[in-house]
């Protein structure tokens, strides 16, 4: 057939953009729009990689506040800090767990930047 005018979405026609049929247990599928045929390898998905950063020290300088102590990252509350034992620690929520469980609370010193995280 001619060019390639659409992308390469797995399950989706090369040629034409129309979805694919599903796959037969054998040989490839054939395109019900442009009649165009393909292997197996059509609906494959690409690989996909994902990084996530956690505990990572700050680059850069720090900004700081009008006290000259580095600025928190969410809302502070009294909470000493195991490793500093500075007692102000920026904290952020989120549901990990099953709704009718508490959230897990992420605590963040001001001073040195140490993180914990405490299911409530």
């Amino acid at each position: 057939m001619g060019e390639n005018i659409f992308c390469n979405e797995p399950g989706f026609c090369q040629h034409c953009g129309s979805i694919l049929p599903l796959l037969p247990e054998r040989g490839g599928v054939k395109c019900l729009l442009c009649k165009a045929e393909f292997g197996p390898e059509v609906f494959q998905q690409p690989d996909r990689k994902y990084i996530i950063y956690f505990n990572s020290k700050p680059t850069g300088t720090k900004k700081l506040n009008m006290n000259g102590t580095a600025e928190s990252e969410g809302p502070v509350v009294e909470r000493r800090c195991p490793k500093c034992d500075n007692d102000r620690m920026s904290y952020a929520t989120l549901q990990l767990r099953s709704a009718d469980e508490g959230q897990t609370v992420f605590y963040t010193c001001t001073k040195c930047h140490y993180k914990e995280s405490e299911n409530s």
